[in-house]
């Protein structure tokens, strides 16, 4: 009998929380997702300071190594794990095991909006993300990358990649073709390769596609503009007139209902965050010359931009895919955002996760370049939510809902530069990313190096 079935006919549907450990895990969308669908996501592992402070903030119980993924141990997660489970449940007998090991390799080497090379070094970090699940053996797992894996010049890692999950026992599912964010929910179309895989002979299911598509519209119901407030010159957040709270109360779409905060999103089995809801956060403008906002003006919704190439989204439709430009390491260029449907800009980073399934009490860094990048270059929640979800019927549990809030963290960790969060994470700079030195930023078009990125 195979180790999961054998776990399954002996262990009835359980009314307690998997434990899960997010590896790559950025700002924190696979982490959101699987603590929507009833995960305790007890640890995390980022290399980028500032991205594992904006972890830290939003999941403020989570216990997150700054560190590069290809030198940590099983040893170290298992034991930021302990630390991250006992701040939770302090009283508890830590299980000793993993749930879920969850992550989604950096895929700039894979990735269609990049050079797309055989032998970027990046490509190896999915076989660190093998290796942990070799050595930890946790019960399931969920990979994530882009939909160029499944490309055949990268079939020799792939294939190596999935053989090793196999061989280590595991059943895989989702690695013949990539599923679509719009199919759960997220008014972005997003195509990504989702591999689940569980201990023993039974794959897990797929993730369950939901019905209906959202728009641009939906999803940015209820945002007031930007425009009205001059304070998001030079601040990221506002608090909001009267008027404006409540022109977002009488919010009428579900979808933007619930990132607000309005309506409760059925099946969500987050912790609930204590946040202000009056406030507007993410909203910094962008200040564009007068010949760009002319060139916006002159661009039709659905259409590209022919100088700065920027897409303009439309109102009745979906966005294509937001892009996350490149950390210090590379440069740091900026991600080409679109243009705002109505308005002549590129969108906010509030607006960009609305695109990405982001309720609105999630933050990210106060400056565009990496608040953007921190979206771009992450999983949708309700995607990483329904990877969960199949994964939470492989390890023979029931969601379950947990109704005290949660504090969020300490603002000043979105905006830290990074040597600053160095500091905070004693992040050692072999295990960081090396800053490169940038060209000096014009004014920005959203495609420029970027001007406001403190970088330390």
């Amino acid at each position: 009998m195979s180790s999961s079935s054998a776990f399954a006919s002996v262990n009835p549907v359980r009314r307690t929380r998997p434990v899960a450990v997010d590896l790559f895990s950025g700002a924190g969308g696979m982490s959101l997702g699987f603590e929507q669908a009833g995960y305790d996501v007890v640890a995390a592992v980022e290399y980028d300071p500032v991205h594992a402070a904006t972890h830290a903030f939003n999941f403020p119980q989570c216990e997150v190594l700054c560190r590069d993924a290809s030198l940590v141990s099983a040893e170290d997660v298992l034991a930021a794990a302990e630390r991250g489970y006992k701040r939770l449940h302090p009283g508890k007998v830590w299980p000793g095991r993993l749930d879920a090991l969850i992550g989604g390799p950096p895929c700039q080497g894979f990735s269609t909006g990049g050079k797309r090379e055989q032998d970027d070094e990046r490509n190896d970090l999915l076989l660190h993300f093998v290796r942990l699940v070799e050595e930890l053996k946790p019960r399931t797992f969920c990979l994530e990358n882009v939909a160029g894996l499944l490309e055949d010049k990268f079939s020799d890692i792939r294939e190596s990649a999935f053989r090793r999950l196999r061989e280590a026992g595991y059943a895989l599912s989702g690695t013949d073709k990539p599923v679509n964010s719009l199919n759960f929910g997220v008014p972005q179309s997003r195509r990504r390769v989702i591999v689940l895989g569980a201990l023993g002979d039974v794959a897990p299911s797929r993730p369950q596609q939901v019905e209906g598509t959202v728009s641009v519209e939906e999803a940015f119901e209820g945002l007031p503009s930007p425009f009205g407030y001059d304070v998001l010159l030079e601040s990221d957040e506002v608090t909001l007139r009267s008027e404006d709270i409540e022109a977002r109360t009488a919010t009428k779409n579900i979808y933007a209902r619930t990132l607000a905060g309005l309506t409760g999103s059925p099946g969500d089995k987050s912790r609930p965050r204590l946040w202000e809801p009056t406030a507007l956060t993410g909203s910094r403008l962008t200040t564009h010359a007068e010949q760009t906002i002319m060139r916006f003006a002159a661009t039709d919704a659905g259409t590209v931009e022919p100088k700065s190439r920027l897409y303009r989204l439309p109102l009745k439709g979906p966005s294509r895919t937001l892009r996350a430009g490149t950390g210090s390491e590379r440069g740091s260029h900026t991600s080409p955002r679109p243009i705002h449907p109505t308005e002549d800009r590129v969108i906010t980073v509030r607006e960009a996760a609305r695109l990405h399934g982001y309720p609105d009490w999630f933050r990210f860094h106060t400056t565009n370049w990496h608040g953007h990048r921190q979206v771009g270059n992450s999983v949708p929640p309700p995607l990483a939510r329904a990877a969960g979800l199949a994964l939470m019927a492989s390890l023979g549990h029931s969601p379950v809902l947990l109704r005290a809030t949660v504090s969020l963290g300490d603002s000043s960790l979105l905006s830290l530069s990074r040597t600053e969060a160095q500091s905070v994470f004693d992040a050692t700079a072999d295990e960081i990313p090396a800053a490169r030195t940038r060209k000096p930023a014009s004014q920005d078009d959203g495609v420029q190096t970027l001007p406001d990125a403190r970088t330390g």
